[in-house]
């Protein structure tokens, strides 16, 4: 084990730091935080073509599965390298991960049902259930593949370069730097530029505030992964859901329009009330000192 973390080290230094003396611990860390936002999607295109070997159920469950692991052990590589703790980057299992798992779950959920409701409000929009794909294999397959997915997600962005970049940089610049890369990884992955601005980057908003808020990724983890998994539960995936939304004729743009307007208000509640909270932190600390 001493001889791989040698290497491990000499091989960081050479890469990142050039044995340069004079360069900062900012710099640094940065350069190395940017090494891991680098390997994180090479990652995923080798982990890619899992999904070709498997049904469209089992598809996704076999891709964050093995990316996941990946992923992590990438991050307890890179917590090693800067001496800190999985802790220290919001990764760790305690008395509180289940609960707020659970309460990152249920917001993510409300979520959806927010955003339909205001379509369906709007009219001209209804859904209809779908029996071919109500099986309970079905669902469990894609509840867990849709977990596993949102857990590489949250360990590959959320995680430990989310927190460096706090730490060196603060909040904003952490989430600015955060969510321009998690849009770039989308639009790579063949997203319209169009549907890339408007989804992820609100999205990285609001899970990159209950990380850094919560100090930890049970939150954002369960609102990414139960928002994913509605969304496909209610016909809004490209796998068919339980649900099928029908949209009159002549009425797919407004639809369309609906659709992104209410999700934009909802992630904006939901990152405010996480900014909220960490407001109303920071008062209570400044109180009491």
């Amino acid at each position: 084990m001493a001889a791989v973390t040698s290497i491990w080290n000499i091989a960081g230094g050479f890469l990142v730091t050039g044995y340069d003396p004079t360069m900062t611990s900012k710099t640094i860390v940065t350069l190395r935080i940017l090494l891991f936002l680098i390997a994180c999607p090479v990652i995923l295109v080798f982990a890619g073509p899992l999904t070709k070997a498997a049904s469209p159920q089992l598809g996704p469950l076999l891709v964050g599965t093995v990316t996941s692991f990946i992923t992590l052990f990438l991050t307890l590589l890179f917590v090693r390298w800067d001496r800190l703790k999985l802790r220290d980057v919001g990764v760790g299992f305690n008395a509180k991960t289940v609960p707020r798992l659970l309460f990152g779950f249920f917001i993510g959920v409300a979520l959806v049902i927010l955003q339909d409701l205001i379509i369906y409000s709007c009219g001209h929009v209804h859904w209809v259930h779908d029996g071919s794909h109500a099986s309970g294999a079905r669902v469990i397959l894609l509840l867990a593949g849709y977990f596993m997915l949102a857990l590489r997600e949250e360990l590959a962005f959320r995680g430990y370069p989310l927190f460096q970049l706090q730490g060196k940089w603060g909040m904003w610049t952490a989430l600015v730097v955060i969510g321009v890369v998690f849009t770039m990884e989308h639009t790579a992955a063949g997203w319209t530029w169009s549907r890339s601005l408007l989804g992820p980057p609100l999205g990285a908003l609001l899970f990159g505030l209950a990380a850094l808020v919560t100090r930890g990724l049970a939150i954002p983890l369960g609102i990414h992964s139960a928002f994913n998994f509605s969304q496909w539960f209610m016909g809004q995936k490209e796998i068919p859901g339980l649900f099928r939304p029908i949209v009159d004729a002549g009425f797919a743009d407004r639809a369309e329009i609906f659709g992104y307007a209410s999700y934009i208000v909802g992630m904006l509640l939901a990152a405010l009330a996480f900014w909220l909270w960490h407001q109303r932190r920071a008062q209570v600390r400044f109180a009491g000192s």
